[in-house]
């Protein structure tokens, strides 16, 4: 079977593309100040575009469309390392609400995630137990007065900017999804990947409103198959930003990129991404569809486009000399990105552990 974008598909990157480079390209960010690279004006414009609303359905105010488009514009924000609450409202927090099936909390919160009005973040991770699908130390307990969590998340995106907070928490022996309003709970981090805003919340005896079960394997595949499309939208745009930097930098009177050694290391990064990239969008399609084989194929995009990311990130690094190591140019954002994104919604290594054994013997 030969996967292909649709026109309108196609049509819909090529919108985003446009608004995005108009924009140009990824601000150098303030470390003492992460969220500097937060364009209000380009996610409003998002928001008119009604990229927040893709994957959300018509009675939720949304465009009805699937989670496949939504990874599109994954891809191209990805391409220009955008830092805004995309892939952990609109994409993740919209994917746990669906998945959850409380219809009261997607008819009080999607359209507000529809609109870009409201960003709504996961708190998922721990620091013992990072990306854990089975068991929390952070805990709910149902009183008198509703149901209070007591626990500290880490790695949550966009943890200061959210106006609502949806928090993974064991009750009565589940991983249960609750609603939880951000306040004074959430502080920001200094991450390693500054055009990417985490933070941690701190929940003590905190007031919460359960959502559901947590639909934990639906959501994992989601964010892996997200990160992908996102590391694949950025090694492509680096290493074209790379293959055309050794056409004007000389050395010995000619374009370092007639080198044959260049070439060689030039063409691994080509295929490394190309590869890579029909995996992202198999994952993509498995896990809009609900496909038999989503968990498996998001794993495997995760693991092969974040390695691929990470290989460009660092020969471009290289490749771009003494420029690529400044502050002041882009590189070091790549490499920072690409290695941080090995580690967010679990690590190569562990998605590939994941993965069943095949063709061994009986």
């Amino acid at each position: 079977m030969r996967f292909a974008f649709t026109e309108e598909q196609e049509e819909l990157r090529s919108t985003v593309r446009k608004l995005l480079d108009r924009h140009g390209g990824p601000p150098i960010p303030d470390p003492g100040a992460p969220d500097a690279g937060f364009d209000p004006a380009l996610w409003k414009q998002l928001g008119e575009i009604g990229a927040h609303a893709l994957a959300i359905p018509e009675e939720h105010d949304g465009v009805g469309a699937t989670l496949l488009e939504t990874l599109i514009v994954v891809e191209e924000l990805g391409r220009r390392l955008v830092n805004n609450p995309f892939l952990g409202s609109s994409v993740l927090s919209a994917q746990a609400l669906l998945a959850a099936g409380n219809t009261e909390a997607c008819e009080r919160l999607l359209p507000g995630i529809a609109s870009g009005e409201q960003v709504v973040s996961l708190a998922w991770a721990e620091a013992d137990s990072p990306w854990s699908v089975s068991t929390f130390a952070t805990s709910a307990e149902l009183g008198a007065e509703g149901w209070r969590i007591d626990g500290r998340k880490t790695l949550v995106l966009d943890a200061t900017r959210a106006d609502v907070l949806l928090v993974v928490a064991m009750a009565d022996g589940e991983a249960s999804l609750f609603e939880v309003s951000p306040s004074t709970t959430a502080t920001a981090s200094t991450p390693l990947d500054l055009t990417r805003s985490i933070g941690e919340v701190h929940l003590s005896g905190t007031s919460a409103q359960l959502i559901g079960a947590a639909p934990l394997q639906r959501i994992t595949d989601a964010a892996a198959a997200a990160v992908a499309a996102e590391s694949i939208g950025a090694a492509q745009r680096w290493l074209h930003e790379t293959v055309e930097y050794t056409k004007l930098r000389k050395q010995f009177g000619r374009p370092i990129g007639s080198f044959q050694a260049i070439k060689h290391r030039l063409a691994d990064c080509y295929a490394a991404i190309e590869s890579a990239r029909s995996l992202s969008y198999a994952a993509s399609w498995a896990v809009s569809t609900q496909d038999d084989q989503a968990g498996e194929l998001a794993s495997m995009a995760k693991s092969a486009c974040c390695e691929a990311y990470s290989l460009i990130a660092a020969e471009g690094v290289q490749l771009h000399g003494g420029i690529g190591i400044t502050w002041e140019h882009e590189a070091h954002l790549h490499l920072k990105r690409a290695h941080a994104a090995k580690h967010l919604f679990g690590t190569p290594q562990s998605h590939r552990a994941s993965l069943p054994l095949r063709g061994t013997a009986d």
